[in-house]
């Protein structure tokens, strides 16, 4: 708003929304204590000796007669006629002298009521003759004083009067109104404006020119005021004051804005320059204000804003024909140079003109858009005929002038506020699509006139993108986004690709300069630009070939100079920067055709030494030509110049490239963070064009040389990976660029290439297994690059060699073998496969000249040889993991073929050539080629011995399988047969003996000097070792074998753990398995096959396994048991990190003894599993962390997979042994039972019979199961949680996710093993494995913490071969009963209740369970549900506490079967819906709903989102909660019961257990949640059992208790929708409720004790039905109850004339007020007409009564709150209908903020505030304001139940009445400056406050 008020002043206005608001202080004073009261102004009785007069009461009594009419004789239109006539004569008799109307209130109300729309014109013509004869009654003076009674009633009607109306009412405003004087007229200014304006509608009509007349009739008369002497003198501040409350009309009513325009077209005075010039330059604003008129002034004066807002409005409205007719304004009368808009209007308004403007584009029609075109270029006045020149003599050089001024017009006058207006609209932080894509519509029309979008475009195209890009992150769904994305992409489309380019680059270059560098700008700038290339189209010829190269090889050379100095100070802009310039380097490269380099490419250039001349002088030229192309773009579009070549651009960014590269190798930065990046973008440079003439090999190959020599330095390290593959890819790149013959003839490439291999080497280790996958892969890449096909093999066998070198006697280390173990494992496996390759290596030669490269089993043959060469010593420490790796080996088979082949191959080529020549036989017998022949066939022989039996019948095809325990017998089958025996008798110490016994010594002798020597003693031991097997194998009797022979073993073995000595372990294991077994002579000769055992079971049976027993004739338990020692020392060797190595013999050998433990088997079992389940779980932690975590060193150097996966074996097997002893018990004592006992589905009916014999015996078999069971969950536990990692393997956080390969080949082998103990153990207990499950998945949802998630227990089950659905269902069924009827089952089938789980957890577990099983499985387990079903009905009360989500899983079942074909049987369907029924009916008969306090309490408080999480320790668990259930089942209750018929009676049952007990309980509406009002809600939608629910939503309804504050937050969002869909069925609810109010009455008992009380109860029975409407009225949709308003305004109006003695009382009037308040919300303003009267009336009369010493019994502070409520939702809706009275109440003009001097407030709420603070004694200037309008999102009432709600009762007044009376008017004129909408929302909810608020009630 404008500063200059002039002679104005303000009234004190709280903050103003983007305008300046001067205060003014209120300067009247006050009158001594004088105070006139508002409603004794407008008196309707007469004063003095009238009173007396006999003739005034006769007058009076006629004129109340005459009114009593209307509320008695009114039956139809007709009868108004009559009434009028009445009236009119009872109006004639007045006494002479007399102008006075008494009763003057009710008589215009009452004509009033007779102009309604609805009545014919007839009745309007006869109401006007009685205005017209009241009007020349009282006079000019007497209408000036009540023309606050009469002008409501006559300001509506010209909208919808007839032809014969208009004339009359005309004349009444022409003849009476217009002449009254100017400070009658001034309050009701607007008005009258809104009254007279549909008259200039239509121009052509007939009352266009008298209306017309008119209202410059009453511009004068306002214009007109009195001075001191009485005379009338023209006043500017009159038509200031005009002009301004004709611009509030034009804002705030649509439906007069046509009128205005119309009259703004012959009035409004041009407000452009005064003086035309053809220049256009030098003109000053001071210029412009003095040749501003007296007109102009009077527009833009006090206010130039609300001229503004007008024009804004008539540009914003729906009507094409207003929009139009206002654009014409803009251009003919406020051009864009008007000296108005530059210096009068802030600029905050200057821009909201032009968005009003500009947003008409939006529209699409061209009428629209060509005036906006004009006026922001200005109209074309300046011909050249004004300058002389004849038209026919114009030229083409003439119009480019033309066209040039009117460019030059635009850029100097509408340019920078259109620009503004665009960027304030692309910053709004709005998150509905259309508005955020509106100013790209926008701008995309703007194009379409180039002299305008030419200019816009590029200020705002930037703005615009990042605008799309920052609502990305804040749009509300997907599809909001991408209706925006949409219209981004046409703008983007729609811009010249030049333009796009230039202001990417110079916004991505400018945060790179020197002077500015500004990292998070140029971060935003990247991020823009990949937002960019990832969502707009960038494919054109241009983009592609031009504009990308050029942004391409600028940022190529300033991520050359960031790199620099990120490498010499870090800290300036960053390393992450600088790669994420490369990155969109690379990207944008990708984008680029090889065709943008130039048809010639680079091959001109002759010398490398030529093109690097020079470069930082090229460099600098480049930067220089790429931005003046840009700026000669801008300045010459059709411009088609492109200064630089194709070329040059690619040899610099080769040049530069190359350069960065070679310097960061040779500065050792090989693994720094750009060096990748830079390389990736070399090479796909490669791949577009020929760089090789550009590339110095000898100074690259140079640099990567001094990179590599960090992989030979032995004093550093392990090399990182990275490095590796980052100089692996250069070379790669080099190997495309450059041409075959330099590439092979450099003689430095072999020692690079080595070097690299070196540093792979060390990354193949199988303790560090996280990189294997990628060095393999590198390897084969290695083999790829080099031109020697012997290169690699030559590298890695020096490598094995070189390890072994440091180990005496040894030809190679254990370390070298397993890395060359786990080359060759991923080489076969295809983990290590390049992606890019088909096979491990290529076969296809780089060029024809080329060797072709060899295959796999040339390049591993030697290496692999060396390591074979280990089994010639069978002692060594390689033979051991030799062995061990070939009996592993999945490709034995390959490595035989390799071997045979080389001895075949010589062989045949000898034999065919035998008779050839002489030469020939001469190299046959060659000594070398026999020693070689020797060598092969001496390997080939040392596998086969050292293999597995199987492996030899691999080779042979033959199977042995005489030998009882070959794995544990060392060497292979050189046992003796047990018939040769050897006799000694004699008693005496044989020379065996004593052998014995010095071998007992040797293996007690310990070594303290050095290594070598325990070498050598390590030797000496295993020869001790040896030797005794062969004397313990050649014995006859064990009595010639000294006794201490098994405790010194076991000493010894104990010993070598302690000195890790794996030979020496193995041999002594070996040992005493053979000392065993011939020691143990009771034990049978075949036990060889107990180390294969697996678990596995009868899927019908839980206590059968299918483990091999032996056989029945031989002895089934030992005399014995082994010694405790050797129990001992095997939990030490498996717990040793030091016994790792040697692992899978120690299982072997465990395996071995467990039959000697058979007798004590679970009394070892627990230690057992414990060690071995603490092993695994070290393990994995280490194994986890190691790809989690970089740089991680194990503890051992240990083999972690293969570890875990020999410990796996070992506890399967103790599992086995175990659980078939203990199966092989039960079933001895299950045999000893007596026949008569009965067993079937129940179990045994007759337990307890023979419950005294046995029971020592079933005592101690519990505890061995249990002791089983126990070992079973524990190990269950260690293979969920090996199973569940890397079952999602992006929620893996790998430090390198370049290393997903060695993850995913890790984590599925040990999943895969966990899987299948898991399988063999559900195959021997599966009900003990299953509870085991269900215990960590019902733990992992209630503890809600990020672990294990819940659902891989689910993906567990359905991927187990052992827990199909027909086998995991009948499970889960058999723990539930165990725990609710556990002797109904028998006893194989009872569950331990091992684990803490309740039946409601299961029941829990099988809705889940079987919700996420196929549909398809319905099939196979059908049976078994259903039978469940039947048994649990039988006796449903042990299952009560399930039974809810039992009813959910016979609903799920029922959904399921739906989506078969299994389901379309019909018998199905109905036994299911059968089910259902009765199973929901002993649901509600076991646990009946009593809503007693406890229950309601819990019931109260907020149920969680996801019901599944609450704890079960609750009183009421959410998701057993049956209302949580049945809300959960009826959203597909259809699919369940088909039969209407079934699902009626699920309803009537759902709703006499659940509705009706909830309605009718004590507790209500406290019982009620949202979970109960959404399964009410879902009822709702059975229009088959409507009539239950409309019973239970009526008595709901009916309660008085609903109406509480406890309800108002359900009201909104549930408690309306119910009743929504009660009221659409049945329709009749209002107008029952209507009747239900009675009228006012005074008769009954009056006096006594029960009068007060009766009162009270007719006051509450009225206050209660009034709410009831309300809340009915905001229910309904729309319009619904229109036909019923005529009903409700009668009872209103008849309950409005209760006072405080009727009954009902006047306390009823703040519920009148709310019926009248969800009206005015729900009901279209059309319907209203006959309201408006009462509304006007009753609101005078309610806030008049804060008078001081007014009688306050009609209207107690209450009903005066809810008034004030009722005039502030009308204000700040603004009906146009109340519009036109709204000057009763408040200011509605300019005056409410600049109000002139010694000028008295006429409306009703500021005469009445200013009457308060002065009986209060606040001053004006005092007085602050309360409120303010809202400053976010639409206007909110200024009165709320919040505010209202901290207050107490008697300070109502003060505190909230007083300030909001003297805010209203103020708050109401800046909420129409601010053009904000309401907030209906607010309104609506304030209402539900005031209705649900039980205080209020009486």
């Amino acid at each position: 708003m404008s500063t200059e008020a002039n002679h104005l002043q303000r009234a004190g206005s709280p903050a103003p929304l983007g305008r300046s608001s001067p205060v003014n202080p209120r300067n009247r004073p006050q009158d001594d204590g004088q105070l006139q009261f508002h409603v004794e102004r407008r008196a309707n009785n007469f004063t003095g000796s009238s009173k007396n007069d006999k003739a005034i009461r006769r007058y009076a009594a006629g004129i109340d007669r005459a009114l009593s009419l209307f509320d008695t004789a009114l039956q139809e239109w007709a009868d108004y006629l009559p009434f009028l006539g009445r009236l009119l004569k009872a109006l004639q008799l007045h006494p002479p002298g007399t102008s006075d109307i008494p009763h003057k209130s009710l008589v215009a109300q009452r004509l009033s009521q007779c102009l309604n729309p609805a009545l014919p014109a007839g009745v309007h013509q006869e109401a006007l003759k009685v205005y017209t004869y009241i009007f020349s009654l009282i006079g000019k003076d007497g209408l000036g004083r009540d023309l606050p009674y009469y002008l409501p009633g006559l300001a509506p009607v010209l909208a919808f009067a007839s032809l014969l109306v208009k004339p009359p009412l005309l004349s009444l405003f022409d003849t009476f109104i217009v002449e009254l004087d100017a400070v009658d007229l001034r309050p009701a200014l607007n008005g009258l404006l809104l009254s007279l304006l549909p008259g200039l509608e239509e121009e052509s009509s007939e009352e266009f020119e008298r209306t017309h007349g008119i209202l410059e009739r009453l511009k004068s008369a306002i214009a007109f005021q009195r001075d001191d002497e009485g005379k009338d003198v023209h006043s500017t501040s009159g038509d200031q004051y005009f002009w301004q409350c004709l611009f509030l009309v034009a804002i705030t009513s649509k439906s007069r804005r046509q009128g205005v325009l119309a009259y703004l077209q012959r009035h409004l005075p041009r407000l452009g320059r005064a003086t035309t010039s053809p220049e256009l330059v030098g003109e000053t604003t001071e210029g412009h204000l003095q040749q501003l008129s007296y007109d102009v002034e009077a527009v833009t004066s006090p206010e130039p804003g609300l001229l503004i807002r007008c024009f804004a409005a008539g540009l914003s409205d729906d009507q094409l024909l207003v929009q139009r007719g206002f654009l014409d304004l803009l251009v003919t009368h406020l051009p864009l140079d008007s000296g108005v808009l530059h210096s009068k209007v802030p600029p905050g308004d200057h821009v909201r003109l032009v968005t009003a403007a500009v947003s008409v584009v939006a529209r699409r029609e061209m009428s629209l858009n060509r005036r906006l075109w004009t006026w922001f270029l200005r109209p074309n006045e300046l011909s050249e005929e004004k300058n002389g020149v004849p038209a026919t003599m114009k030229s083409v050089d003439g119009r480019d002038r033309a066209q040039g001024r009117r460019v030059k017009y635009f850029q100097q006058y509408g340019l920078d506020v259109l620009v503004r207006s665009i960027l304030n609209m692309l910053g709004s932080d709005t998150a509905v699509p259309a508005e955020k894509a509106r100013p790209l519509r926008i701008s995309l029309a703007l194009m379409d006139q180039w002299e305008i979008g030419g200019f816009v475009v590029p200020k705002i195209f930037l703005p615009a993108l990042r605008s799309v890009f920052r609502y990305q992150e804040a749009a509300p769904t997907s599809e909001a986004f991408d209706e925006v994305l949409r219209s981004a992409n046409v703008f983007f489309d729609g811009v010249e690709s030049g333009l796009i380019w230039d202001e990417i680059s110079n916004k991505l270059l400018r945060a790179t300069e020197m002077q500015i560098m500004e990292p998070r700008a140029f971060q935003d700038s990247l991020n823009l630009t990949f937002f960019v290339t990832r969502n707009f189209n960038l494919q054109e010829e241009e983009m592609l070939t031009r504009h990308m190269p050029l942004l391409v090889s600028s940022l190529v050379l300033k991520s050359k100079y960031l790199s620099n100095r990120s490498g010499s100070q870090p800290g300036e802009l960053g390393a992450e920067l600088v790669d994420q310039m490369l990155d969109l380097t690379g990207k944008l490269l990708d984008m680029i055709p090889g065709r943008a380099f130039g048809a010639q490419s680079l091959k001109a250039l002759t010398s490398v030494k030529d093109a690097n001349l020079n470069l930082e002088v090229d460099n600098k030229r480049f930067l220089v030509d790429m931005k003046m192309y840009y700026v000669n773009a801008r300045e010459n579009p059709k411009s088609d110049v492109f200064p630089i070549d194709n070329t040059t651009f690619a040899r610099l960014m080769v040049q530069n490239i190359i350069q960065v590269i070679t310097q960061e190798l040779r500065l050792g930065t090989a693994a720094g963070t750009f060096l990748e990046a830079e390389i990736s973008i070399l090479e796909k440079l490669c791949r577009r064009t020929s760089v090789a003439h550009l590339l110095d090999v000898t100074e690259i190959l140079s640099s990567v040389e001094h990179a590599s020599r960090v992989f030979t330095t032995k004093t550093r390290g392990p090399v990182r990976f990275k490095t590796i593959t980052i100089i692996l890819s250069f070379l790669e790149t080099l190997h495309v660029a450059l041409s075959p013959t330099s590439w092979l003839q450099d003689h430095r490439l072999r020692p690079i290439l080595s070097s690299i291999i070196a540093g792979l080497w060390s990354h193949l280790s199988p303790t560090s297994p996280k990189t294997n996958v990628e060095a393999v892969r590198c390897l084969w890449r290695i083999q790829s690059l080099s031109i020697d096909t012997k290169l690699v093999e030559s590298c890695i066998a020096a490598l094995m060699v070189e390890s072994g070198l440091d180990i005496a006697g040894q030809s190679l280390s254990t370390e070298s073998a397993r890395r060359f173990a786990t080359l060759w494992s991923h080489s076969n496996s295809g983990y290590g496969t390049h992606s890019r390759r088909s096979s491990v290596v290529p076969t296809t030669p780089k060029t024809a000249s080329t060797t072709t490269k060899a295959g796999k089993e040339h390049v591993l043959a030697r290496p692999l040889l060396l390591l074979l060469d280990s089994l010639e010593d069978p002692k060594g420490h390689i033979f051991t993991f030799t062995s061990g790796w070939l009996q592993s080996s999945a490709n034995i088979q390959v490595i035989l073929d390799l071997l045979q082949q080389m001895l075949q191959t010589k062989w045949l080529l000898q034999q065919e050539e035998s008779g050839m020549s002489t030469q020939t036989a001469a190299v046959q017998d060659s000594p070398v080629d026999l020693d070689e022949y020797m060598y092969y066939l001496r390997t080939l022989s040392n596998i086969i011995e050292y293999t597995p039996r199987e492996i030899w019948s691999s080779l042979l095809s033959q199977v042995n399988e005489s030998d009882a325990h070959p794995d544990f017998v060392v060497p292979n089958d050189r046992a003796y047969p047990p018939e040769r025996e050897q006799s000694t008798s004699t008693g005496v110490v044989t020379n065996q003996s004593r052998l014995t016994r010095i071998c007992v010594k040797l293996l007690a002798k310990r070594s303290e000097r050095g290594a070598n020597d325990m070498a050598k003693l390590s030797r000496i031991k295993q020869a001790a070792v040896s030797l005794l097997q062969e004397i313990i194998l050649r014995s006859s009797s064990l009595e010639d074998v000294d006794e201490e022979v098994e405790s010194s073993v076991i000493a010894a073995l104990s010993s070598s753990i302690r000195d890790a000595d794996h030979p020496l372990q193995v041999s002594l294991m070996s040992l005493l398995s053979v000392w065993l077994r011939r020691h143990r002579s009771e034990w049978t000769r075949n036990p060889g096959t107990s180390h294969r055992r697996i678990l596995s079971g009868d899927h019908n049976s839980q206590r059968t396994s299918s483990i091999e027993r032996p056989d029945k004739d031989g002895p089934r338990t030992l005399p014995a048991s082994p010694p405790s020692s050797l129990l001992d020392c095997m939990l030490g060797g498996l717990g040793s990190g030091g016994s790792q190595p040697v692992l899978h013999h120690w299982i072997r050998f465990l395996n071995f003894c467990l039959p000697y433990y058979n007798s004590v088997i679970f009394q070892i079992l627990m230690p057992l599993v414990e060690r071995f389940v603490e092993t695994v779980g070290s393990v994995f932690e280490d194994l986890q962390a190691t790809f989690q975590q970089e740089n991680v060193q194990t503890t051992a150097a240990i083999a972690p997979v293969n570890t875990m996966v020999e410990l796996l074996n070992g506890i399967e097997q103790i599992l086995a042994r175990a659980h078939d002893r203990l199966i092989e018990d039960e079933s001895t004592q299950t045999s000893s039972k007596s026949p008569e006992q009965v067993q079937g589905f129940f179990g045994n009916m007759v337990s307890g019979v023979f419950a005294s014999d046995g029971q020592r015996t079933r005592s101690a078999m519990a505890n061995n199961r249990l002791t089983v069971i126990l070992c079973f969950k524990d190990v269950v536990r260690l293979c969920l949680r090996i199973w569940s990692w890397g079952a999602d393997s992006s929620e893996i956080p790998l430090h390198d996710p370049t290393l997903s390969g060695s993850f995913s080949h890790t984590s599925l082998r040990l999943r895969n093993r966990a899987r299948r103990v898991l399988e063999h153990m559900f195959a021997a207990e599966s009900l003990e494995c299953l509870e085991t499950l269900i215990e960590e998945w019902y733990g992992t949802r209630k503890r809600n913490k990020s672990g294990l998630p819940s659902c891989v227990v689910l993906n567990l089950l359905h991927v187990l071969d052992g827990s199909r659905p027909r086998n995991t269902i009948p499970a889960i069924f058999n723990a539930l009963y165990s725990r609710t009827v556990p002797d109904a089952l028998d006893p194989d089938r009872k569950s331990t209740l091992t684990s803490e789980l309740l039946d409601t957890d299961l029941a829990r577990f099988l809705v889940e369970y079987t919700r996420s099983l196929e549909d398809d499985a319905m099939d196979e387990i059908w049976g078994d549900c259903i039978t469940f079903l039947k048994d649990i009905l039988t006796n449903p009360l042990p299952h009560r506490q399930s039974l809810p989500k039992l009813l959910e899983f016979a609903a799920l079942l029922g959904a399921k079967v739906d989506n078969t074909n299994f389901g379309e049987n019909r018998k199905r369907r109905k036994e299911l819906g059968d089910l259902f029924l009765r199973h929901l009916a002993a649901t509600f008969t076991t646990t009946p709903l009593h809503f007693n306090t406890e229950y309601s309490s819990a019931r109260t408080q907020k149920l969680p989102d996801d019901p599944l999480q609450a704890d079960r320790s609750q009183s009421t668990p959410a998701d057993d909660d049956v209302i949580v259930v049945l809300a959960t089942i009826f959203q597909d209750i259809s699919t369940i019961l088909v039969d209407s018929d079934r699902i009626v009676a699920a309803a009537n049952t759902i709703s006499a257990q659940v509705i009706v007990p909830t309605i009718r309980a004590k507790s209500f509406p406290q019982n009620v949640t949202p979970i109960f009002l959404d399964l009410f809600g879902l009822l709702t939608r059975i229009p088959e059992a409507s009539k239950g629910w409309k019973r239970d939503i009526g008595d709901a309804f009916n309660d008085p208790r609903l109406f509480c504050r406890h309800t108002h937050g359900l009201a909104s969002s549930r408690w309306l929708p119910l009743i929504r869909q009660w009221i659409i069925l049945d329709k009749d609810r209002m107008a029952d409720l209507v009747s239900r109010l009675p009228s006012p009455t005074s008769a009954g008992i009056m006096f006594g004790v029960g009068a007060s009380s009766a009162r009270l109860e007719a006051d509450r029975k009225a206050q209660l039905n009034l709410r009831r409407v309300a809340t009915l009225l905001l229910a309904a949709t729309g319009d619904s109850f229109v036909e019923n308003i005529g009903a409700i305004q009668d009872k209103m109006a008849d309950l409005l004339t209760a006072t405080a003695a009727s009954s009902p009382s006047s306390a009823i009037r703040a519920e009148i007020y709310m019926v009248l308040r969800a009206i005015i919300l729900k009901v279209a303003p059309i319907h209203l007409s006959l309201l408006w009267p009462l509304v006007t009336k009753e609101l005078q009369e309610a806030i008049s009564s804060l008078y001081p010493g007014r009688n306050r019994d009609k209207y107690n502070m209450h009903c005066v709150v809810h008034a004030c409520k009722l005039l502030d939702t009308l204000v700040l809706i603004g009906p146009e209908d109340f519009q036109m009275r709204q000057w009763l109440f408040i200011t509605d003009t300019i005056d409410a903020v600049y109000r002139p001097q010694g000028l008295e407030p006429r409306a009703l709420v500021d005469e009445l505030a200013e009457d308060l603070d002065a009986s209060a004694g606040i001053s004006q200037s005092a007085a602050t304001p309360a409120y303010g309008p809202s400053q976010t999102g639409g206007r909110k009432p200024l009165l709320t139940t919040e505010v209202l709600q901290s207050i107490r009762n008697e300070d109502l007044l003060d505190c909230v009445i007083r300030p909001f009376l003297r805010q209203l008017s103020i708050n109401a004129f800046e909420g129409t400056y601010s053009m904000t909408s309401f907030d209906w929302q607010a309104c609506h909810e304030d209402l539900l406050l005031d209705i649900f608020d039980e205080k209020s009630l009486v």
